[in-house]
């Protein structure tokens, strides 16, 4: 049976309805999920005019925001609706840029498997556990613009 999670990520009107109301930022950003199964995901972010700062790029707070979607999708389809219910927190974040980004940018993370591994660690043990995921933004030329480091905590609820 198909995740629901990862096919409400896949309906432009539910997802766009959700980053409406959960993470607004995203949504008047341009975020978008591109792709989503088990195993990876693709968020991208355009360079527009609120996501842009002053040196004709797009806004590392932008950046950041599709790199950690990435991710934390994922993450989500993992914990979607789980028994027992798992909480999930970012609790570092690095990043390396190396090239402007002037365009749309591409962040793929194909951390699924050390996600959910993680995850099943948290349930089977009850001990809070963490893993640390990377996405990596790209440019429509295909150059990298950014490494991405998130490090999530998981933990069964009380």
């Amino acid at each position: 049976m198909p995740n629901k999670f990862i096919q409400q990520l896949k309906s432009p009107v539910l997802f766009r309805l959700y980053l409406f109301y959960k993470l607004p930022a995203a949504f008047f950003s341009g975020v978008r999920v591109r792709e989503i199964d088990e195993q990876h995901c693709v968020v991208t972010v355009p360079y527009k005019w609120f996501s842009q700062n002053p040196f004709r790029s797009t806004y590392f707070a932008c950046l950041a925001m599709a790199a950690e979607m990435s991710t934390g999708s994922l993450a989500m389809a993992h914990v979607y609706k789980r028994k027992p219910p798992v909480s999930m927190l970012v609790v570092k974040f690095e990043a390396n840029y190396f090239k402007k980004a002037t365009g749309r940018t591409r962040f793929e993370c194909k951390d699924g498997a050390l996600l959910l591994n993680t995850i099943e660690k948290a349930i089977a043990t009850r001990e809070p556990q963490t893993c640390v995921t990377t996405s990596v933004g790209t440019n429509t030329q295909g150059e990298k613009v950014a490494d991405c480091l998130i490090t999530w905590s998981f933990k069964v609820k009380a």
